[in-house]
C-alpha cells in the first residue's frame, strides 16, 4: 500500500508536529548553510497555507542529552526559516512539558512554533515511549519530513506516529519516489558510482545493487582494498585489511552475474596527506605513495559508462575533493552528470557536498538529503521513519 502524503491530510485548524532535519552547522550562534532548512520549506509552507498551525522538531549536532546546551540550541535555525518564510518562527525553551503546551495553545492558524533540539532529551535517541507521548500531545497530526533521519530508531521519527496519524512531507516523499524507481524500475543502462573511504559502509549496497545494476564503478579509498584484494600494489594508500576476502568475493559475484565491475586503472598520488603534498599520476602505485584521487584514464574510462547511462546513482566522491590537488575526478564526474540527460541521484553525504562545492547541484535530478539513509535504502532495507507512515486507506 501507499504511503499517505501531506496532501491526504485535513490541516485547517489543526496542530501539525513535523519533523524536520535542522541539523544544520552553525558559527558563532548562526547558520553557515542553511540548504536543509530550504528543502523543507515546500512542507512548511504547505501547513501554513493550509490554515494549519505548524509545530516543527528537529535534532541539532550531538549534545549528551542531559538538558540544554545553549551551542546546540535551534534558535539560530528558528531565526533563519523566519528570513527565509518573512514571518515570524516562535520559539519554545524546549520540546515537551508545560510552558511549550501553553505555547502550542497559544498558536494561531498559519503561525510557526520551532520546539528546542529534542537530543536536549535522552528520551529521543533511546525512543522512550514517554517522551513520544508528550510530543504527541502537542498536536493532531505527524508530518515526517526529515529523509536524513529515517533511518533511526528515534522517539520524533517512530514514537510519535504511533500515536497520531502520520504522513510523508514533500521533501520525503521526493527520495521515496527517486530512490524506488531506481531500485525497482530503473531506466537502463543502471549505473552506481560507489566511492568514500570504507568498503565496510558499502558491502551490503554492492551486494543488493548487484542484482539491479549493469555497472559498478569503484573509486576513492575503498578502491584500494578491491585493489589489494586483486593483487596489486597499493603503496601506502588507506587500506581495510579485514575486507580483503570479502571484496575478492564480490569480484567474484559480480564476474558469475555478469555484472561490469570497474576499478580505477591510474591514480593521483601524494607522498603525504596534505593540500601541498607532491603529487604524481600513476599507473601502478610506488611505495611510500597513496593514491588520493581517480587518475584521468580511470576518469575518462567512467565519464565514458556515465555517458551511456539513463538512471545514475552515485555515492561517494571519487578521491579528497577538498583539496584541490584531489578534486578533478570528483568533478569531471559531476560534470558529465550534469551533462547527461540520464536520471541522476546523489547519495547525501560527502557526495552531495562535493556536488554543491562545483556549483553542480542544480543540474542533478536528485540529491538527497541522508548519507546514511540513502545508504540504508540502496542496501534494500525498510527504514523505520519511513515504515512508521500511515498507510493510505
Amino acid at each position: 500500500m501507499a504511503k499517505l502524503m501531506i496532501e491526504d491530510l485535513d490541516i485547517k485548524g489543526k496542530k501539525v508536529i513535523m519533523r524536520v532535519d535542522f541539523n544544520v552547522p552553525l558559527k558563532d550562534g548562526e547558520v553557515t548553510n542553511d540548504i536543509r532548512i530550504r528543502r523543507s520549506l515546500p512542507s512548511i509552507e504547505y501547513i501554513i497555507q493550509s490554515g494549519g498551525k505548524c509545530i516543527l522538531m528537529s535534532h541539532c549536532g550531538r549534545p549528551k542529552g542531559e538538558g540544554k546546551e545553549p551551542e546546540f540550541s535551534l534558535a539560530p535555525a528558528a531565526r533563519r526559516l523566519s528570513k527565509l518564510l518573512g514571518k515570524e518562527v516562535k520559539m519554545a525553551p524546549d520540546c515537551i512539558g508545560k510552558d511549550v503546551t501553553a505555547m502550542v495553545e497559544a498558536l494561531s492558524e498559519g503561525n510557526l512554533l520551532m520546539l528546542e533540539n529534542l537530543r536536549f532529551h535522552k528520551g529521543e535517541k533511546k525512543n522512550d515511549d514517554d517522551f513520544a507521548k508528550g510530543l504527541a500531545s502537542l498536536a493532531d497530526l505527524y508530518v515526517n519530513d526529515a529523509f536524513g533521519t529515517c533511518h533511526r530508531l528515534d522517539a520524533s521519527m517512530v514514537g510519535v506516529p504511533k500515536y497520531l496519524k502520520a504522513a510523508c512531507g514533500y521533501l520525503v516523499a521526493k527520495e521515496i519516489e527517486y530512490f524506488e524507481k531506481a531500485l525497482k524500475n530503473p531506466e537502463k543502462p543502471f549505473i552506481t558510482i560507489l566511492g568514500g573511504a570504507k568498503v565496510s559502509d558499502k558491502i551490503m549496497v554492492i551486494a543488493n545493487l548487484m542484482n539491479k545494476v549493469d555497472a559498478l564503478l569503484i573509486c576513492g579509498s575503498m578502491a584500494y582494498t578491491f585493489l589489494m584484494a586483486q593483487g596489486e600494489p597499493i603503496g601506502s594508500s588507506k587500506l581495510e585489511e579485514d575486507r580483503v576476502e570479502i571484496a575478492k568475493a564480490l569480484l567474484k559475484k559480480a564476474k558469475e552475474k555478469g555484472v561490469k565491475l570497474l576499478l580505477p586503472i591510474d591514480h593521483v598520488v601524494a607522498d603525504q596527506f596534505k593540500e601541498d603534498a607532491r603529487t604524481r599520476v600513476v599507473q601502478t602505485i610506488p611505495d611510500g605513495w597513496m593514491g588520493l584521487d581517480i587518475g584521468t584514464k580511470t576518469t575518462d574510462l567512467y565519464c565514458e559508462e556515465v555517458k551511456k547511462a539513463k538512471t545514475v546513482v552515485w555515492n561517494g566522491p571519487a578521491g579528497v575533493f577538498e583539496m584541490k590537488p584531489f578534486a578533478l575526478g570528483s568533478r569531471k564526474i559531476a560534470e558529465t552528470l550534469a551533462e547527461s540527460t540520464a536520471v541522476t541521484i546523489i547519495g547525501g553525504g560527502d557526495t552531495a557536498a562535493a556536488v554543491e562545492q562545483f556549483g553542480l547541484d542544480a543540474q542533478m535530478n536528485h540529491i538527497s538529503t541522508g548519507g546514511g539513509a540513502s545508504l540504508e535504502y540502496l542496501e534494500g532495507k525498510v527504514l523505520p521513519g519511513i515504515a512508521a507512515i500511515s498507510e493510505k486507506e
